[in-house]
């Protein structure tokens, strides 16, 4: 009777083992309260800082710049520094064919020049034989042996002499002119003299921002040679998706945040009206609309922020005060609904919920929750409706 009694017992013992083994444990969740809170919805995007005005110097002429001795950052004044020089540049080197070509012509020149001074001789010779049967014709006329048409037809030889010799000095001068173009024409590099130096002053008082070109060298005109700009009047441009675009207005208040300092408040001043096709670093295209952002003024940290700095904008696009909401990791979808879990006496309530707006954090809820009601966070697929539950709440 005792060894049944003995048996009984660990038989009882071992079925008390088991059960106790097998019996559901309420499951540990994080829970977090269902609680007024202010939401803002944000488009989170890269950008980078740029100086709002640039003003790019560059070579007004042809010519030979001079080594600049100024470097990024230093300060110009407006119509008084010097910001590049530029002497013409040297003649190139003539090859065996122009050589001959140019030393003929200016041999021809020189023949040219030769015959025009033969030419004013000519001329000078002639006018002043003319000269002398004027005044013999003078002389005649007085004593009345020759009639007045003869004494006019000297004169006129006189004036036509005279015109011709003034024609060929002037003819003498012009190829004196083609002579000095012809040997101009031979003259080679390293044997011109030019003036220096044509000067190029700064247009704006600010700093220099990059010199593009820094080394004694030949440039074309229009060649960039300086930026300059205000680093104070810096601008953040950010390029967001079209679609995020649309909800962003002049005057939204924006963040400037991960770019080596403290957060920055910032105003869009303009969302430009096209949009550009990118390629994204997954290889997707995506239209990029690019978004002007203005700095708060009275931030001295901004002064540390220079041009084309990376930079992360959060632009807020919606903004709601006092709004019952959860965290969206409270939340999944149960068919077409959203849904959560509430902890009711221990135990988990499964709830179906109409949302309003949310961002990446919280969720407002518009019905099937109540403020101060707990929710759980994370639910995993153990959960189910009335499941016991231990709760803890999240940090």
């Amino acid at each position: 009777m005792l060894r049944r009694l003995i048996w009984a017992i660990i038989l009882l013992a071992v079925l008390a083992a088991l059960a106790w083994a097998f019996w559901p444990r309420p499951i540990p969740v994080e829970t977090a309260e269902a609680a007024r809170r202010d939401i803002a919805i944000t488009v989170e995007e890269e950008g980078k800082s740029r100086i709002r005005e640039v003003f790019t110097v560059s070579a007004p002429i042809s010519g030979q710049v001079q080594r600049s001795a100024l470097h990024a950052g230093d300060e110009v004044l407006k119509d008084e520094t010097v910001v590049a020089a530029l002497r013409p540049a040297a003649p190139g080197l003539l090859d065996a064919r122009l050589k001959r070509v140019a030393e003929a012509a200016a041999a021809s020149a020189r023949a040219s020049v030769d015959l025009a001074a033969a030419e004013v001789r000519q001329a000078e010779a002639q006018l002043t034989f003319l000269n002398s049967e004027l005044s013999r014709a003078e002389r005649l006329s007085r004593q009345g042996t020759i009639s007045e048409r003869a004494l006019d037809k000297a004169k006129l030889d006189v004036e036509t002499a005279a015109a011709a010799l003034e024609s060929a000095r002037a003819s003498l001068t012009v190829r004196q002119r083609e002579l000095e173009r012809a040997e101009a024409a031979l003259i080679e590099t390293g044997t011109s003299e030019g003036p220096c130096c044509t000067e190029i002053k700064a247009p704006v008082t600010g700093r220099i921002l990059r010199v593009l070109t820094e080394s004694e060298q030949v440039v074309q005109a229009g060649t960039p040679l300086v930026e300059i700009g205000d680093p104070a009047d810096i601008e953040i441009v950010a390029d967001v998706l079209s679609r995020d675009a649309v909800e962003i207005r002049p005057g939204a208040r924006a963040v400037i945040d991960n770019w080596g300092g403290p957060p920055l408040e910032a105003r869009v001043r303009r969302v430009e009206p096209s949009a550009v096709t990118k390629i994204s670093a997954l290889g997707i295209e995506e239209q990029r609309v690019s978004v002007v952002l203005d700095l708060a003024g009275g931030a001295p940290e901004a002064a540390a922020l220079g041009d084309g700095f990376r930079v992360v904008t959060r632009i807020t696009v919606w903004e709601g005060r006092g709004l019952l909401a959860v965290p969206v990791a409270s939340l999944f979808r149960q068919g077409g609904n959203w849904a959560a879990y509430a902890v009711v006496n221990g135990r988990a309530e499964l709830r179906r919920l109409e949302i309003g707006p949310r961002n990446g954090a919280f969720a407002s809820i518009e019905a099937g929750l109540s403020e101060g009601e707990t929710v759980i966070l994370h639910p995993s697929d153990q959960l189910t409706d009335g499941a016991a539950v231990t709760p803890t709440a999240a940090e």
